[in-house]
């Protein structure tokens, strides 16, 4: 299988697909570059370059004690990009990878870059603060470190189960194979990158980030989110860039690349062909 090294020493694990140009997805906590086979297989059969990777500590990546948190994530996609010498990529990030492709433009540069596409993404922030009024409290985060300390493989299965994909709403219809997915992928993770990794998609602030990045960018959004709340993310991230565009999808829960995927694909391939 397919590893870098990066400069502490962390292999990780990615996948690397087809020809022309190039899409490099970072997916959500506590999941897999698996999590985004469906857009893997759309895109590469559509002329792509599909390109995917496990964030340390996830997947199939060193379970590694440290560097969980946004500076190691954004490095690590760094020596990614520039061992596959990619140029004129485009980058889509889900959840904490959303936070992740906007640290690493802030962090490293647009020079390789062509696009980006945020999903159901955690910036600006997502805990309360003073200059924050509108994000969630800082006990919700700490009931999900808990819960990952000492209820891990239930709370996987319940949060997949429910508010992660919307299969608790009246009318939604859960899809056993999606949360067995979804939990397989969280389980195969290190516990410590987890629990590390919670304080990391809450607690980072992304407003600079933003402010920094050029590029076009995508803010997908379902405005049915139970995970990252639309009010405090995805309208005030577009606001935030210099070259954002909002798209909110009436209705829509927080994996909706998995349980939309035909309606994000569109949407996605539309963008990269603008």
């Amino acid at each position: 299988m397919p590893y870098i090294t990066t400069s502490d020493g962390t292999e990780i694990f990615y996948k690397d697909w087809g020809t022309g140009q190039p899409i490099v997805f970072s997916h959500g906590w506590p999941l897999s570059a698996d999590d985004w086979d469906t857009q893997l297989l759309f895109f590469l059969q559509h002329g792509y370059r599909v390109i995917a990777h496990d964030r340390r500590g996830h997947g199939r990546s060193a379970q590694v004690a440290d560097g969980h948190d946004m500076d190691h994530y954004a490095d690590d996609l760094a020596a990614l990009t520039a061992h596959l010498d990619l140029h004129d990529a485009i980058h889509v990030g889900h959840s904490t990878g959303g936070g992740e492709v906007a640290h690493y433009l802030a962090r490293h540069g647009e020079e390789r870059v062509a696009k980006a596409v945020l999903i159901s993404a955690v910036p600006p922030l997502m805990v309360q603060t003073e200059d924050n009024p509108g994000g969630l409290p800082k006990s919700v985060f700490d009931g999900l470190q808990e819960q990952t300390a000492t209820n891990r493989s239930a709370f996987y299965r319940d949060l997949a189960a429910t508010a992660f994909y919307g299969f608790n709403r009246d009318g939604v219809e859960p899809i056993e194979a999606v949360i067995q997915n979804w939990w397989r992928q969280g389980m195969m993770g290190g516990a410590k990158a987890h629990y590390d990794g919670i304080v990391a998609f809450s607690q980072t602030d992304f407003t600079e980030d933003l402010k920094k990045i050029t590029v076009p960018v995508l803010v997908m959004h379902g405005d049915d989110d139970q995970v990252v709340p639309y009010d405090d993310s995805a309208p005030l991230t577009a606001k935030l860039l210099q070259n954002g565009t909002l798209k909110t999808y009436p209705g829509f829960p927080h994996g909706m690349p998995t349980t939309q995927a035909a309606t994000i694909n569109a949407d996605l391939l539309a963008f990269i062909q603008s």
